[in-house]
């Protein structure tokens, strides 16, 4: 009986090894795929009512490129129809999925319509069909689960009593800086607490038991969760989104090189990364600053007209805030 004990604790570690050597390698095999060159998915959300009887369509996107940052000014790679072609959509797409990046708002009488967004990026077009349909109707726990915070169907007193954080940007909404000189940028973001954060290493630890026992928990480290070693979810990749308050300031649109201090997290569930590459340090929340004010510093490499995009982000809702920035010689 020992015997059998001992070889099916050995068949168990190899299984377990097997496991973890596949959640290690399966990112660096996709990601040395699709580093550059791959097309950008537009996506429709789903859409809001307004207290004026307007609605609001939303929409984001799959970059499916791990490293890339495509810039596709508008014009007939990147516009909406009918109508103006412009309706606020990104130019820079961040890397992988990001939900719920923008809305576009259509009048009360919009009815069974559909407002057509065309992207294409690497030579691959791509049509994302916003409608009034009652399926895609979106209210705040849609949002909570899509992006992660909740599991799917479910809710708790704590979610539906959620409120999204406010998000203010001080001083003018456009600046003029010069190239390679820094923007300082002070941010107020205010919350109301909730959902309450999470341990993402505790989120890990109880993952790997689940999956791998007492055993793979106890191997379950603050560093090697913060390597992502073991953060490969095994459905979705919001399936381990951590909750906690943070500031994501990120390019909205403009094509040139930009650099923030502190780096800044992503806006939605690769907060577990750096917003540039997929070997980024998972982002771990931190407690908000007592005042509510966060600092970060900006700089161009290239002149230009810049829209920063500014996303606080309770873990479940969000609110976004932008500010332009005229980039001289």
């Amino acid at each position: 009986m020992q015997s059998l004990n001992s070889k099916s604790a050995k068949g168990l570690l190899k299984l377990f090894a097997f496991a973890l050597g596949a959640v290690i390698l399966s990112p660096l095999v996709s990601a040395d795929t699709y580093r550059s060159g791959q097309h950008v998915e537009p996506a429709f959300e789903g859409w809001r009512p307004n207290e004026d009887g307007t609605f609001n369509l939303m929409f984001g996107y799959m970059n499916e490129n791990w490293e890339e940052e495509p810039n596709v000014p508008v014009g007939d790679n990147n516009m909406f129809s009918p109508g103006d072609s412009d309706r606020g959509q990104p130019t820079h797409f961040l890397p992988r999925r990001n939900r719920f990046t923008f809305e576009v708002t259509v009048p009360s009488d919009w009815g069974d319509r559909e407002l057509v967004w065309t992207l294409n990026v690497n030579g691959k077009e791509r049509k994302a069909y916003g409608t009034l349909k009652a399926d895609y109707l979106v209210d705040n726990m849609v949002i909570a689960s899509e992006t992660g915070s909740l599991g799917a169907g479910t809710s708790s007193p704590e979610s539906r009593a959620n409120l999204p954080p406010v998000v203010t940007v001080q001083g003018d909404d456009i600046r003029t800086i010069r190239v390679g000189q820094p923007l300082a940028l002070r941010t107020h973001v205010a919350d109301d607490g909730l959902p309450t954060p999470s341990d993402p290493v505790e989120q890990a630890r109880e993952f790997a038991e689940f999956v791998g026992g007492p055993l793979a928990a106890a191997l379950v480290t603050e560093e090697n969760v913060r390597k992502r070693i073991l953060m490969s979810p095994p459905i979705k990749v919001t399936v381990q989104k951590t909750n906690g308050l943070f500031l994501s300031w990120n390019v909205y649109r403009g094509e040139g090189k930009v650099t923030f201090n502190p780096q800044q997290p992503k806006p939605w569930e690769d907060t577990r990364a750096g917003s540039h590459s997929p070997w980024g340090t998972l982002w771990m929340p931190q407690t908000p600053p007592e005042d509510g004010m966060y600092d970060v510093e900006v700089t161009f490499d290239e002149p230009g007209t810049y829209v920063l995009w500014g996303r606080a982000d309770d873990g479940g809702l969000y609110h976004d805030d932008y500010i332009t920035v005229n980039v001289t010689e």
